[in-house]
């Protein structure tokens, strides 16, 4: 939830915080980093290889999900929210903001998923 604090930052090539706007790892690592205190990698290949992988049918909110937007697997990163919605740094020239996660465009750039904080119980 610590990312929908950020809706409407703008997109920044390498940008880690609100001030300097955010690209889509930079979304990721600095809400890990404010709501749960985890220090996460910056680029989306490292992330792609942390904690365990998720099927599409498990997600929860917190997972992070993974797309192919650059012609290669895990090019991009978002985090779950649950309700079929995911949140973002999408692009250059665009800010923070939800998606729906079965749109057509995203269903078919979809990677895989994983899930960096095991929830308790």
């Amino acid at each position: 939830m610590q990312a929908l604090a950020y809706l409407g930052t703008p997109y920044r090539t390498g940008g880690l915080s609100p001030q300097t706007g955010f690209d889509c790892s930079g979304l990721v690592a600095y809400a890990y980093r404010q709501g749960a205190g985890l220090a996460l990698p910056r680029n989306t290949a490292d992330l792609s290889q942390l904690g365990q992988p998720v099927p599409r049918s498990a997600l929860r909110p917190g997972d992070l999900v993974f797309y192919n937007t650059q012609r290669r697997a895990y090019s991009h990163v978002g985090i779950y929210l649950g309700e079929d919605r995911f949140i973002h740094a999408p692009t250059s020239g665009g800010e923070v903001r939800v998606e729906n996660f079965d749109s057509d465009y995203w269903v078919r750039r979809y990677s895989g998923a994983r899930r960096v904080i095991t929830p308790p119980g």
